[in-house]
């Protein structure tokens, strides 16, 4: 057990027998029988971790099949092979020219996007498109958010995505330059039948929960791992059992990113959860 863990007793945990535990058992893909916290007590060791807690969603985009002057910025697909270009070289040099699979109204959209993960995409005959992450670029991913915190444009406690999006249009030669201090670039698959219907899959290739599943680092906390979660957040206490579903360029070391689900009114809750919290990770007996 690494030395930073620090064993607990479920039974101590704040709103443990207040929550549906059942959903979050449900959203692994366990079926207990019987009583879930006794099935969890009897099972699990309860393993805390300190840790800072952000949010993520589905983020629906306008957006169109073909390029148009309302829709000129492209998301792509993976060329074969990949590419080891920089963001600002794949954008100057239109290096993933042929493989668009969608247009959106800017580059800010397609920045969070890529930020996301996945999303849909609406377009103008009322069609939708899912899309899912399938590869990036192989360079580091940078937070855009950090670097305005670290340069005084924001409070730490005050920023939002929609205040970053904000000052990225409010001057778009700006903003361009801003977007491309993070070289990391996303490229994307689209989603047909029955897997764009179930919703947005994560790192192990399920469908993802809104409020039950979590972005983990896989080399701290195991993908499949059930996680108790607690935070204050902007709206109140979340205290809930969740499961580690999904990863992230931006998810390292004792970080979590909760998935709110999808939309606008999604995006605007995940967009305001940036607080210090712990995990509980529940690690199987023997």
């Amino acid at each position: 057990m690494p030395e930073a863990l620090t064993l607990v007793d479920p039974a101590t945990l704040d709103g443990w027998t207040s929550d549906d535990l059942s959903e979050g058992l449900s959203a692994a893909g366990i079926a207990a029988t019987g009583d879930p916290a006794a099935f969890l007590a009897t099972t699990y060791d309860f393993d805390a971790i300190p840790t800072h807690f952000t949010g993520y969603y589905e983020p629906e985009l306008r957006g169109s099949p073909v390029r148009t002057d309302d829709f000129p910025v492209p998301i792509h697909a993976p060329p074969p092979g990949g590419t080891g270009a920089t963001r600002a070289e794949i954008e100057e040099k239109d290096l993933l020219a042929d493989y668009e699979i969608a247009w959106l109204a800017d580059e800010v959209d397609r920045f969070f996007l890529q930020v996301q993960g996945s999303g849909r995409i609406i377009y103008p005959d009322g069609q939708v498109l899912r899309v899912s992450y399938a590869a990036k670029n192989g360079h580091p991913y940078i937070s855009v958010g950090r670097i305005l915190i670290e340069s005084g444009e924001f409070n730490e406690r005050r920023i939002t995505a929609d205040a970053v999006k904000s000052w990225l249009r409010a001057d778009p030669v700006r903003g361009r330059e801003m977007m491309r201090r993070n070289p990391s670039y996303v490229m994307f698959r689209a989603l047909h039948g029955a897997e764009a219907r179930q919703g947005p899959p994560g790192a192990l290739g399920l469908p993802v929960t809104a409020g039950r599943s979590l972005a983990v680092d896989p080399e701290l906390v195991p993908l499949g791992s059930l996680v108790w979660v607690e935070v204050d957040g902007p709206e109140g206490p979340i205290r809930r059992l969740c499961v580690a579903q999904d990863t992230g360029s931006a998810i390292r070391g004792a970080r979590a990113d909760l998935f709110y689900g999808t939309g606008e009114e999604a995006g605007r809750a995940a967009g305001a959860l940036n607080h210090a919290g712990r995990m509980i990770v529940l690690r199987p007996r023997g």
